[in-house]
């Protein structure tokens, strides 16, 4: 077991554990500590703990000290520092004329250097800029490019929901978002809809996935032919959060009624037309068959139904997958063979070579047979 505690350098950044050198920390303390950037001012946010070993992920780097008055002073001086700076690099960029958005400029802890956050769509020859900036400001400049999530992050917001924005409060790292998780939501897939103020998609999509995801593994697909207590139709409509479906049955398709999930018996799931020949079992045998408290160790009459139903109309999942030799090959395969490695017949069944010194002589040739001109292999293969 270690003893660590928990810090952070900005207001929903990231939490990093140092070794606490044997001083006693609670939540909200300042903390000077040894960064690969130098000495940096930090909030704690945990106190004193103990981990295992095994959740540590570097070396664990001691804390120098527990911030005073004089630094929370010195802190206070480089942000009207900062905002000096920004109006400074602000009118350097508008005489320079580059194409640069800045968004932000933080100074380290003993004012030897000043960074700042620029956004654009591409790459700016910045060069110049660095050098009216230090001659401007008598300090090291860097300039980082950054996106459009981090420019969301520093300058915060309100997002539609009417709350801070997620990544400047308490995200951490930001999580790959995709447009499949707005469809398995089932979501409007307009982009003003689900597009943040970073116009990206939104973060909280990420949040309610795996419950989705399990969800949809419980549900019928759209168009699956049911079977229902009052006959078989086909599912029209889906609620994934109610765990219900909209069944349009066959003997009043104009009517759709809502059915929970349990209360269905999948037939064929997606592309939801009656298959050919299927005969309609009688409601009690469905009945009995939805029941939760059939036992898989014994043959019932119930399995018994349920293994006609899927020998005569197997899932897709259950279907069997022609044999590997059955299958056709490809063009590719047949345009090549017989050329290089493996073309022609098979090893097995190719005649054995006459060995060169069995072979008949003709006359006036001591080499023996008649020499053939070897031509290019276009196959690119071994002859």
């Amino acid at each position: 077991m270690v003893e660590i505690i928990s810090i952070r350098f900005k207001n929903g950044g990231k939490e990093y554990y140092f070794n606490p050198n044997g001083i006693r920390f609670k939540e909200g303390d300042g903390v000077i500590v040894e960064t690969s950037r130098g000495v940096e001012y930090a909030r704690c946010v945990k106190g004193n703990t103990m981990i295992d070993e095994i959740e540590l992920t570097a070396p664990l780097r001691p804390v120098v000290r527990m911030a005073t008055a004089e630094d929370d002073k010195l802190v206070e001086r480089n942000r009207e520092r900062k905002k000096y700076a920004l109006s400074v690099c602000q009118q350097k960029i508008a005489d320079h004329g580059l194409d640069m958005k800045l968004v932000g400029a933080e100074y380290s802890f003993d004012g030897s250097k000043v960074v700042f956050f620029f956004t654009s769509e591409g790459r700016v020859d910045f060069r110049a800029l660095v050098k009216d900036l230090a001659g401007a400001l008598h300090t090291r400049i860097e300039l980082r490019q950054i996106g459009v999530r981090d420019e969301a992050k520093l300058l915060g917001g309100l997002g539609i929901c009417g709350k801070p924005f997620c990544c400047a409060q308490f995200l951490e790292e930001f999580q790959p978002v995709s447009i499949k998780m707005a469809k398995t939501q089932n979501l409007s897939l307009n982009p003003t809809k689900i597009s943040g103020t970073c116009g990206r998609l939104m973060c909280c999509l990420k949040y309610e996935q795996e419950a989705y995801e399990d969800l949809v593994k419980k549900a019928p697909k759209q168009e699956s032919f049911v079977e229902t207590p009052d006959g078989a139709g086909t599912v029209c409509g889906v609620n994934l959060l109610r765990q219900t479906a909209q069944v349009r049955l066959e003997s009043d398709p104009d009517s759709p009624k809502t059915y929970h999930n349990c209360e269905l018996c999948v037939v064929r799931s997606g592309k939801g037309k009656r298959p050919e020949g299927y005969v309609e079992p009688p409601l009690e045998e469905l009945a009995r068959l939805r029941r939760k408290d059939i036992s898989p160790a014994a043959p019932t009459e119930e399995a018994s139904l349920a293994a006609a139903i899927e020998a005569a109309f197997p899932s897709r999942e259950n279907r069997e997958e022609p044999a590997a030799e059955e299958r056709r090959p490809s063009r590719r395969n047949h345009r090549h063979r017989g050329r290089g490695e493996g073309g022609g017949q098979p090893k097995a069944a190719q005649s054995p070579q006459t060995p060169q010194a069995d072979r008949p002589r003709e006359e006036g040739k001591p080499g023996g047979g008649r020499r053939r001109r070897r031509r290019p292999n276009k196959g690119g293969g071994k002859e």
